[in-house]
């Protein structure tokens, strides 16, 4: 395994060798494909990548939590917390 990190000019640069499309439109295009699937995700909209996966957002429940170091309880308010759960092609690519 390589350790690599995948980022937004990594995909930028693969549009432009790929595609032929200009650096600036390769990078405006990742940029509307994020934006678009981000807006989705903060509106509350489930997104799926047909052979990659969904990404969902959950709702979790205010609870009472514990403080490791102290053993102080505090309280853990609720949130919107983004899970990602790949498809059953994509399990099959990494597992060879």
């Amino acid at each position: 395994m390589s350790g690599k990190t995948l980022t937004r000019a990594d995909l930028t640069e693969s549009l432009y060798e790929e595609i032929g499309l200009s650096r600036n439109e390769s990078a405006d295009l990742v940029e509307s494909v994020l934006g678009e699937i981000s807006d989705s995700l903060i509106d509350g909209n489930n997104v799926k990548i047909s052979s990659f996966g969904s990404f969902l957002v959950r709702q979790k429940n205010g609870r009472m939590g514990r403080n490791p170091k102290t053993g102080e309880e505090v309280p853990i308010d609720p949130r919107r917390v983004l899970v990602f759960r790949p498809s059953q092609v994509m399990k099959d690519r990494i597992n060879g």
